[in-house]
């Protein structure tokens, strides 16, 4: 079995990588051969580096063709790789840097999910599961990139889900709770970081911080087969994926662990 793990340099990509290995070959994607040759040192003898921009959709072709070439068809696609972008009032922001944040959140995992869908389809095997957010499923101020990109991304992963429920195909959208990494000492601890997002904060002080091991083994789990009746939904580490299952069908008939607008 081949997994890539796409932002597999650093942080939770390298924690991904590790904890996938343990059973299957995996191909980490990043900008950096440097950070990424560090993620391949770490491993078990089974991650493989991969140089590719997630946004640039040659870049991709490239590096998913070596892949393939090199460790087989893809059977598992984690698209991770994400940035935080501007913190701080929309009207402060500029437009640029604030759609760069939807460039790499969301079309990312769209450019590396259009490239590895055709051999799961033709397989009729493959799971993709897109790094998500907390932030997708809540309303958070002077964050409104990340925020959006991630509720897209959600919402992306519910119709792509749909779309190839019955051709064998799962897809998740998995939040990894709050870990702490460069993206989220950025968030903590930036001048801007500190200004408008003094919440985030609390979440070390209080403890309820996450150790990467936590998200990694959500992760090997959704991978592992084992829950693909969730396919489509939301999830996060501190749901019971097995209580999940034995209520896939009042799940999707309710519509839970899905994004959705309450009304009167």
């Amino acid at each position: 079995m081949t997994a890539v793990v796409t932002g597999g340099g650093r942080g939770l990509g390298r924690a991904f990588a590790r904890a996938l290995a343990a059973d299957r070959t995996v191909a980490v994607v990043a900008r950096s051969q440097a950070e990424l040759e560090e993620t391949v040192a770490s491993g078990s003898g089974r991650i493989r580096a991969f140089v590719a921009d997630v946004t640039d959709a040659a870049a991709v072709d490239a590096a998913f063709s070596a892949i393939e070439t090199a460790l087989g068809p893809i059977d598992l696609l984690v698209n991770n790789a994400g940035i935080v972008g501007p913190l701080g009032p929309f009207a402060d922001a500029g437009v640029a840097g604030w759609w760069r944040t939807l460039e790499v959140d969301l079309l990312g995992p769209a450019i590396c999910a259009h490239r590895a869908l055709p051999s799961m389809l033709a397989r009729r095997q493959g799971r993709i599961v897109n790094v998500a957010s907390g932030g997708g499923a809540t309303m958070f101020p002077y964050f409104s990139a990340y925020v959006t990109a991630k509720t897209a991304l959600i919402r992306f992963s519910e119709c792509l889900a749909h779309e190839v429920r019955d051709r064998g195909i799962a897809v998740f959208a998995m939040g990894p709770g709050t870990v702490r990494t460069a993206m989220s000492e950025h968030s903590l601890n930036s001048p801007e970081g500190r200004r408008w997002l003094p919440w985030f904060a609390d979440i070390f002080a209080e403890g309820r911080d996450l150790p990467p091991e936590r998200p990694a083994a959500l992760l090997c789990a959704l991978a592992s087969g084992r829950y693909d009746a969730l396919s489509g939904r939301y999830v996060n580490p501190a749901d019971d994926l097995d209580r999940l299952l034995g209520e896939a069908a009042e799940i999707a008939r309710r519509r839970l662990y899905t994004l959705q607008v309450e009304r009167l």
